[in-house]
């Protein structure tokens, strides 16, 4: 289902970095918290339920992805996964922020373990929801759902939402292009391998939903026991997005890991 987004563009900016004006919210204090977004979404979008919590304990910085609402980027120049990676740590670089944490979902939360495996010493905890490490059966759901063609005539209203997310920033027909660009990375995905896995020593709480069609829950095991300081979150009777469809359960636990990391992570 769609969501409006409740964003106050009083709190955004944008920093130059990796070649683009990368647009970012920032809100509250304490420790710095980088917030990634799931595909075709926006900074600070996905986490509604979760700003007012976080940002008592946490100075937030959430960015807009390539080719994501104000962050403008042709996506006919080339879009991938690898490429966020590269923004994001040039995004943290810019801003000055040596260590930090990470929360991220989907798109975001394979962005941000490869954040992890790259620069292990930065990251100072990471909560992940649903990331597709594998190639499937992530190419095959977004042959599946994220045709513009069928979103159009099967669910109007997610267009909609797509059209003025992106289009008034990235130009007319820019809802399309990304989901043809992120369908088509899509089914070029390469897994990440057990041996980076390993080399993530840094407190990860992985969450998938028991439903979830992206990141089957027998993935979400293997991964787990391929972190040396992992802990899973098995969400019932949920899917992919997670913290908005059940916030309840998602919320405590949340709140259950950072605070605790806050205080122990050095």
């Amino acid at each position: 289902m769609p969501r409006r987004a409740n964003i106050d563009l009083d709190m955004s900016d944008t920093v130059r970095a990796n070649g683009l004006d990368i647009h970012y919210l920032r809100e509250g204090e304490g420790p710095p918290m980088l917030l990634l977004h799931g595909a075709t979404s926006m900074a600070g979008f996905d986490w509604g339920a979760q700003r007012p919590l976080l940002r008592t304990d946490f100075t937030l910085y959430m960015p807009d992805a390539r080719g994501h609402h104000r962050t403008v980027y042709d996506v006919g120049q080339g879009w991938s996964r690898t490429a966020l990676v590269d923004d994001a740590v040039a995004f943290v670089d810019a801003l000055g922020l040596e260590r930090f944490h990470v929360l991220a979902l989907s798109m975001g939360a394979r962005t941000a373990v490869e954040l992890a495996v790259r620069e292990p010493k930065r990251v100072l905890s990471m909560l992940v929801i649903a990331p597709a490490l594998r190639p499937e059966p992530a190419a095959s759901v977004a042959r599946a759902r994220m045709d513009p063609d069928k979103v159009l005539r099967e669910e109007p209203d997610w267009a909609a939402d797509l059209q003025e997310r992106h289009d008034p920033y990235q130009g007319e027909g820019a809802w399309r292009r990304l989901l043809d660009a992120i369908r088509e990375d899509s089914q070029h995905l390469t897994e990440v391998m057990p041996e980076e896995l390993r080399r993530i020593r840094l407190p990860v709480q992985f969450v998938v939903g028991d439903n979830d069609p992206w990141v089957p829950l027998e993935e979400a095991v293997r991964v787990k026991r391929q972190l040396p300081d992992g802990k899973l979150l098995v969400v019932p009777d949920c899917g992919h997005v997670v913290e908005a469809e059940r916030p309840g359960i998602f919320n405590p636990a949340m709140m259950q890991f950072f605070r605790r990391t806050r205080s122990t992570a050095s």
